[in-house]
């Protein structure tokens, strides 16, 4: 499984690892779980339905983050992916706090992948 990042998906981390300074090594983590189970797994993740894309894009709700101690997998931390199965390869497209943001930036992705 290989990984790829979005210009703005790096503008976006960049910004959150002033906050939240273990997050690099929460990614890595992330990453280890999606190259044995890259597809949705409800309560912790689901998949984007509704965009008009073929892709499979999906949304990771539950990400631990070390930096909020105490608090585990319910960081509030949100991570948006598209998944790409033949190619075995995942392209990551925005990652935020739901307190800074209601919901993904939809428009992003369907510019990204259309």
């Amino acid at each position: 499984m290989t990984f790829e990042e979005l210009a703005v998906f790096k503008k976006d981390l960049k910004k959150l690892l002033k906050k939240y300074r273990t997050l690099n090594d929460d990614l890595f983590e992330v990453k280890a779980i999606l190259k044995k189970k890259p597809e949705a797994r409800p309560p912790f993740s689901f998949q984007i339905d509704n965009l008009g894309l073929e892709t499979c894009v999906i949304k990771v709700k539950r990400i631990a983050c070390r930096s909020l101690k105490g608090r585990g997998v319910n960081s509030g931390l949100r991570l948006i992916y598209a998944h790409f199965e033949e190619e075995q390869k995942i392209i990551f497209i925005e990652v935020y706090h739901k307190n800074d943001k209601e919901n993904e930036d939809r428009q992003r992705i369907i510019d990204n992948f259309k």
